[in-house]
């Protein structure tokens, strides 16, 4: 058997050689003056060998407790070098077991999978508020209790819907704990009942005709930027939510085959999404290319041109028009362009629900309806062009001034 002695007199070497202890305990002598600890053993028939650590960091009585802590895992049928790596994987875990930074890693990992990036933006910034709280914490002692306590501090503002998605937020991130064994159960989960159910709320918009009319007179008027302009004009045409209008780039239009295709990544239901282009649209298109033609975003951010137009833009280009948000919102055009659609009744209700990229939410009743309709929604958008353009020379275009509403011509 090995003697502190023996271990500090050993020199190198031109090549390893070792110094054994017993039952398969062995100081392994490297030419470079290292000394590492080894054990042999034996393990479903197959010869072995389990690191230890170098000494003088690991002592002699240190490697011997190892060996035999690895000798009963190998007789009651557990491969120590098996345990080994399973220990290092949990340890480098349990070196990042903060909430905050879990969350930090999931954010991280919804990047990579092709997360919006205003959808990352509005996560990030919900999580900023939960930091405080809890950041700080090891995502596995959080009690419910804890995460309560975050979604009441949003409630109290009265934002219950930044509440609700708060819960789900952290929800989240305690699942991806639990997938990466930084923590056992979602505390957040048996919250959903904890805190007031937000009222729906609907974008504001006009769906008379009549109104519509005055609408689209006060955009041919509008005395903006032409970039929003141009914005405001495409926007109830195109029935594109907020986002995916402002995000658009040049190569997303066919001009040969009249269609806007836009990929899933950019869609809010990450299903890849094709606009049928009207006559109008195309024609307006072409006004807009000699705008920014030369950029890739269709609608560049203004003093940002690399950057897609802000999200904010088309709303308060409406605001500069004298509509308020009680009134009319950028998202109210995909709202305007539903009813009066489905009031004409000449279009399939799900070839109207197909063009706004709406998803069943009856997965039987999406699993039978395949069809895109295509050809109908190519018919139908012509003739909602055709149709704005008759509700906008209802009568004569005036220029509002900004701050008043627009007055019937």
């Amino acid at each position: 058997m090995l003697t502190h002695i023996q271990i500090v007199a050993a020199k190198p070497a031109a090549k390893p050689y070792q110094l054994r202890d017993s039952r398969g305990l062995y100081l392994s002598i490297r030419p470079n003056g290292s000394k590492l600890w080894r054990v042999d053993y034996s393990y479903l028939g197959k010869r072995k060998t389990l690191h230890l650590g170098p000494w003088p960091e690991v002592s002699l009585a240190d490697a011997r407790v190892r060996r035999d802590e690895a000798r009963k895992l190998v007789a009651a049928g557990t491969d120590p070098s098996v345990e080994k790596k399973r220990a290092r994987i949990a340890a480098k875990y349990a070196s990042a077991n903060t909430f905050k930074d879990v969350a930090k890693e999931w954010l991280v990992k919804c990047e990579r999978d092709g997360l919006a990036p205003v959808t990352i933006d509005k996560i990030s910034w919900l999580l900023a508020k939960a930091y405080p709280l809890i950041g700080s914490l090891p995502i596995a002692q959080i009690t419910p209790h804890e995460a309560l306590a975050v979604l009441r501090k949003v409630e109290a503002t009265g934002a219950y819907e930044s509440a609700r998605r708060m819960r789900s937020v952290l929800s989240r991130v305690f699942r991806y704990g639990v997938a990466t064994v930084r923590c056992d159960k979602d505390v957040a989960a048996d919250l959903r009942g904890a805190i007031a159910t937000p009222k729906a709320k609907h974008f504001a918009a006009l769906t008379k005709p009549s109104e519509v009319g005055v609408l689209l007179r006060a955009i041919d008027g509008y005395d903006g930027k032409d970039v929003t302009r141009m914005a405001l004009r495409l926007s109830p045409h195109v029935l594109l939510r907020p986002g995916e209008l402002r995000q658009a780039e040049w190569t997303d239009i066919d001009v040969e085959e009249a269609i806007w295709s836009i990929p899933a990544e950019r869609m809010k239901m990450r299903r890849p999404h094709r606009v049928p282009l009207s006559r109008q649209v195309l024609e307006m298109l072409t006004e807009l290319r000699e705008l920014t033609g030369h950029r890739k975003h269709m609608f560049p951010c203004f003093g940002k041109p690399r950057k897609a137009m802000s999200e904010n833009a088309v709303n308060q280009g409406l605001r500069r028009l004298g509509y308020t948000t009680n009134e009319m919102t950028a998202h109210g055009f995909r709202a305007m362009a539903a009813t009066l659609l489905n009031e004409m009744g000449e279009w399939n209700p799900d070839a109207i629900e197909r063009q706004l990229a709406h998803v069943d939410t009856n997965q039987v009743r999406r699993a039978y309806a395949r069809g895109e309709y295509w050809d109908e929604r190519v018919g139908m958008m012509q003739h909602w062009s055709d149709y704005l353009d008759k509700l906008r020379d209802g009568g004569q275009v005036l220029r509002p001034v900004f701050g008043a509403k627009p007055m019937t011509g």
